[in-house]
């Protein structure tokens, strides 16, 4: 499934003295099958345009596609958009309401009009793919689990209408590391396990450059850079003018091939940095800094 972005631009309270240009003339292209990254200051424009990619924002200016379907169209079934483009928005647990954790993922699939049995098939998997004990969670309340597995319980009522593209925008914020972990390993096993087309709003350098293929630098309504992440975090000064950073581990080996150890500067992870740094640590491969 393709998401198709032409020239769009958005205006809140357009018209009056408070008029805010939050999207100005982008135009993007999503492929069905991506993981893709989108990064940018707050207030860049970020969150603004995934509420376009399911029509839950509409264009001032310019057009949306979801596989050739004009959302701006009259005859564009907007439920249909919506069990294809599943958007989570930041601390989804703020948006659950039901008793149960039952009730919760199935009310999805009870809108849809399935039977019972449909419903409870697709509620039992969406745990199950959340990485929750579907026995252990059901019955009980949302309210009483913990702040990871409430947004597990979240994720898994938008997965429950088996969307084919997944957006959510900063899945991890306001976890503790363990949550974190475990939030970010579950959508990175949608993507490689299901082959669910992904797009992760973030903050966090590291997050992005662990998970994703392509990243999306959005700044003051614009697209600002687009490309491969090891490409894109090699122009460290243009982030840097933008308020942004590379992940953590990238700026270390920087600064080691600046001090003349013999390094890659376009490592990503710590895992990277670890192959990269062993050979020359070992005994009698020793480095000496300049």
């Amino acid at each position: 499934m393709s998401i198709r972005v032409e020239h769009v631009s958005h205006i809140y309270m357009a018209g009056t003295p408070f008029e805010a240009v939050a999207l100005d003339d982008v135009s993007v292209n999503i492929d069905d099958g991506e993981f893709v990254g989108l990064i940018g200051e707050t207030g860049s424009g970020k969150s603004t345009l995934v509420q376009h990619f399911n029509g839950l924002l509409k264009p001032t200016r310019g057009k949306v596609y979801i596989d050739d379907i004009d959302l701006s169209s009259r005859d564009t079934k907007m439920k249909e958009i919506r069990r294809k483009v599943g958007l989570v928005f930041q601390y989804p647990e703020h948006q659950l309401f039901e008793e149960t954790v039952y009730g919760d993922v199935a009310f999805g699939p009870r809108n849809l009009g399935l039977s019972e049995d449909e419903v409870a098939g697709r509620v039992m998997w969406a745990l199950r793919i959340a990485g929750l004990d579907y026995e252990g969670v059901k019955d009980r309340s949302p309210f009483e689990l913990s702040g990871g597995q409430m947004r597990r319980v979240a994720i898994a009522g938008v997965l429950a209408m088996q969307p084919k593209t997944l957006i959510l925008d900063e899945p991890a914020a306001g976890l503790d590391p363990r949550g974190r972990d475990d939030i970010l390993g579950q959508i990175k096993r949608l993507h490689t396990e299901l082959g669910m087309t992904i797009v992760l709003v973030s903050h966090n350098m590291e997050d992005v450059a662990e998970l994703v293929d392509r990243l999306i630098v959005m700044n003051r309504g614009k697209i600002a850079i687009d490309g491969p992440t090891r490409e894109v975090f090699k122009r460290a000064e243009e982030l840097r003018e933008m308020g942004l950073g590379i992940p953590q581990v990238t700026e270390l080996m920087r600064e080691l091939a600046r001090r003349g150890w013999n390094v890659r500067t376009d490592v990503l992870t710590v895992g990277e940095a670890k192959e990269e740094l062993l050979p020359l640590l070992m005994p009698g491969k020793g480095v000496s800094e300049a």
